[in-house]
C-alpha cells in the first residue's frame, strides 16, 4: 500500500515522467491524468509513443484512445498515428482506436470504420466503430447504418439505432420504427428512444 501511494505522488507530481514508470498501472494513470493536454506536441508525441510500442497492452490501449483528444491542429498527426495502431492483432486495441475515431470526428477513416462495423470480428470492437460512425455523422455511412440496425447482432443493432438518431430520411425512420419490434429489448429500448428524441424535436 505504501508503494502504491509513492507511485500516486510521483505521478501527481510528475504525470509527464510517469509515463515511463515501470508499473504499467501507473503508465495508464499517467495517461488518463494527461488526456486534457493531449494538443501539446510533446505530451502527444509521448503518449503516441506509447500507443504503438508498449508493452502492456492496456497501456497501448488507453494511450491509444487518448489520441483521440488531442486538439485540432493536431488532428492529422492523429489519424496519421491511428492508420498504423488501427490494424493490431488485439481486439482491444481496434476497439481503442475506433473509439478516438469517434473523439476526431473527421471522416477520413470512414472507409475502415464501416469494414470494422460490417465484419465478422470482435463485438466490442464493432461496437465502437458504430459508435463512432454516427458521431462523424458522414452521410456515407448511412446505408451500413441501417444494414446493422436491422440484421447485426443485438450490441451492434442497439448501437446502431443510437447512431442512426444523428441523420435523417425515410429509411433511417423505417429502420428505426422496425427497431420498436426488436426480439431484443435493449434494441427496442434504444428505438424507443430514438423516436422520442425524434418526436421531441420535431415539436413546435
Amino acid at each position: 500500500m505504501g508503494d502504491l501511494s509513492t507511485h500516486l505522488e510521483d505521478l501527481l507530481d510528475d504525470p509527464v515522467g510517469a509515463l515511463g514508470h515501470a508499473d504499467p498501472a501507473v503508465r495508464r494513470l499517467a495517461i488518463s491524468a494527461l488526456v486534457g493536454r493531449m494538443g501539446e506536441r510533446d505530451i502527444f508525441d509521448a503518449v503516441a509513443a506509447l500507443a504503438g510500442h508498449d508493452d502492456s497492452e492496456r497501456v497501448r490501449a488507453e494511450a491509444t484512445e487518448a489520441i483521440g483528444h488531442c486538439d485540432g491542429a493536431l488532428t492529422p498527426d492523429a489519424l496519421s498515428a491511428l492508420e498504423v495502431i488501427r490494424d493490431d492483432e488485439s481486439a482491444l486495441i481496434v476497439e481503442a482506436a475506433a473509439t478516438a475515431y469517434g473523439e476526431l470526428t473527421d471522416p477520413q477513416p470512414l472507409p475502415w470504420l464501416i469494414d470494422l462495423a460490417s465484419g465478422d470480428g470482435d463485438s466490442m470492437a464493432r461496437e465502437a466503430a458504430v459508435a463512432a460512425l454516427g458521431a462523424i455523422g458522414d452521410e456515407r455511412a448511412v446505408s451500413t447504418l441501417i444494414a446493422l440496425a436491422t440484421s447485426g447482432p443485438p450490441q451492434v443493432r442497439r448501437r446502431s439505432m443510437v447512431a442512426l438518431s444523428v441523420f435523417d430520411g425515410p429509411e433511417v425512420e423505417a429502420a428505426v420504427r422496425s427497431g420498436l419490434e426488436d426480439r431484443n429489448p435493449m434494441v427496442r429500448e434504444a428505438a424507443e428512444m430514438v423516436v422520442g428524441e425524434t418526436l421531441r424535436a420535431s415539436r413546435p
